[in-house]
């Protein structure tokens, strides 16, 4: 089985070849003489010529991650005629290194632990608003109201699966939009470091967020935007926007919460 990775636009498509004894010892003879340099698309012209005249020619197209732009929107929903499902979403982040010198570092410094938070606004299509986060225990509901859950909280950023957020999109019908965020609730803020990545799965396929571009004078940003399309599908957009608190983000994309101090604790 030959295996051929091609790109096309944002997305990978891996192309399987099945080939008989005939056609590999064709292929490894080329390469042990040297006659030629078989370049990947003269190998899969090979292949498919071969295949059309002598065997059967086995094509498989396979959708891997599909790595979002800034700005760049795309459906999550790849199949039309299936209902949504559960999409889940993930942040996951590195631990930066301590640097510490020994005790009056620490005392002065050097502890360079990230509490990196994963959170959502939300907006029903009945105008109720809120947002789904550890901070005040707003861990929401997958099955009820309002149909978002947030598993856990990942306190050192050492737990490999990250954090992990679940909207039901079978009740995609009473969801108007969900902004994704994420924000440093303790530690200091370096976001470079934190190399946060979020991840979106929907009907077996990835969508990936990354936060290439950092400001260390805020600790909160919007990662992405999802915005119900007709009832069949969500939009997602990649923001990737820095604030300096909810309240200054939720005034950015006209949330109308109100907005107070909270603790974990």
């Amino acid at each position: 089985m030959l295996e051929n990775i091609v790109p096309h636009g944002d997305e990978w498509y891996v192309m399987r070849y099945s080939l008989t004894m005939r056609q590999a010892l064709f292929i490894l003879r080329c390469y042990l003489t040297k006659s030629f340099i078989i370049q990947r698309n003269f190998l899969a012209g090979i292949l498919k010529f071969m295949s059309k005249y002598t065997y059967k020619y086995n094509y498989e197209v396979k959708f891997m991650a599909v790595n979002l732009s800034k700005g760049q929107k795309v459906s999550l929903v790849k199949k039309s005629d299936a209902p949504v499902g559960e999409i889940s979403i993930n942040l996951n982040w590195t631990r930066p290194e301590k640097k510490s010198d020994g005790f009056f570092s620490s005392l002065f410094g050097g502890n360079y632990s990230i509490d990196l938070d994963l959170g959502c606004l939300y907006e029903l299509k009945d105008g109720t608003a809120g947002c789904v986060q550890a901070l005040g225990n707003a861990f929401g509901s997958f099955d009820n109201f309002p149909y978002i859950e947030l598993d856990g909280d990942d306190r050192t950023g050492d737990n490999e699966s990250g954090e992990n957020m679940r909207i039901n999109g079978n009740k995609i019908k009473e969801i108007k939009r969900v902004l994704i965020y994420t924000f440093i609730y303790e530690g200091v803020t370096k976001w470079k470091e934190a190399d946060a990545i979020v991840t979106f799965k929907c009907q077996g396929e990835d969508f990936v967020v990354r936060m290439d571009e950092y400001n260390d004078s805020k600790s909160m940003c919007a990662l992405a935007l999802l915005e119900n399309d007709n009832d069949k599908s969500f939009a997602v957009e990649k923001i990737v926007r820095f604030f300096d608190g909810h309240d200054k983000m939720d005034k950015a994309f006209n949330w109308g919460l109100e907005w107070v101090y909270g603790s974990k604790d």
